[in-house]
């Protein structure tokens, strides 16, 4: 997950040379838009297939249906790996660059419920760890922190942190077997077009189309819709009637 960031800004930047490097040899959206304004609400609708709510202050338990209760109810595995979370399982608001609105499946009363599903929300140095032992879970949402989120600190941060803790994945084994990587902003900046404005989405994955461009709108309960399918597992929400975005897959 990135912040707060316009298409125009990211695509083409010389600020990003690994993320377009991967837009370009991989696939891209170039009409994705987020729902709404500020960042909470884009993060519901990308795990849950609605809104909740617009309060980035938000600090309530979420029990409409979502992604993990899908996933758990699917027999597969899943973990949100947050850069900065100082302990598994922590459910404060923030600690240091760390903010829990950017942690949308620690709010979900499938996990805040279950001492196990709790521990599935775990500090980002577990990813190496995880990576390493070929022990991803089938579900992975990755967190960087305020700073390698580009929400606080430049794109070139952001491009930098992708490239040294994201492209291990991509150019491992095990991803180039069957994985699949989203890379998507959460809202744009300054443009509120379709709710919460232009972004970039860009797919990665040995079954996506090479050097794909889509034209098709969608937002991010497009995005569940495929997290689901790709799990064999019923999309929550809106995300059920989203349109599918099987074009950008080889067949």
């Amino acid at each position: 997950m990135e912040e707060n960031t316009d298409y125009a800004n990211v695509i083409g930047s010389s600020s990003m040379p690994y993320l377009n490097g991967l837009a370009n040899q991989y696939a891209l959206a170039t009409q994705y838009y987020a729902n709404t304004h500020p960042s909470i609400g884009n993060y519901f609708m990308m795990t849950a297939g609605e809104i909740v709510t617009n309060d980035d202050g938000f600090g309530g338990t979420v029990a409409d249906d979502n992604i993990v209760r899908r996933l758990v109810a699917g027999g597969k595995t899943w973990k949100s790996y947050a850069e900065g979370l100082p302990s598994p399982g922590f459910l404060g608001s923030s600690s240091g660059r760390y903010a829990r609105k950017h942690n949308p499946l620690s709010f979900f009363s499938d996990v805040t419920a279950s001492a196990a599903q709790l521990q599935n929300l775990v500090p980002f140095s577990q990813f190496a760890t995880d990576l390493g032992g070929g022990k991803l879970p089938n579900y992975a949402f990755v967190v960087p922190d305020l700073c390698n989120d580009a929400h606080d600190c430049s794109l070139a941060t952001a491009d930098a942190w992708l490239k040294t803790n994201i492209d291990p994945l991509v150019q491992s084994a095990s991803f180039q077997q069957d994985g699949l990587l989203i890379i998507v902003f959460d809202e744009a900046g300054g443009d509120n077009a379709n709710g919460g404005g232009r972004i970039a989405c860009v797919l990665v994955g040995p079954k996506v189309k090479r050097g794909f461009q889509s034209t098709t709108q969608y937002q991010h309960q497009s995005l569940l819709r495929l997290t689901a399918e790709a799990l064999s597992v019923t999309p929550p929400g809106a995300a059920a009637g989203a349109p599918g975005m099987g074009e950008f897959f080889s067949p």
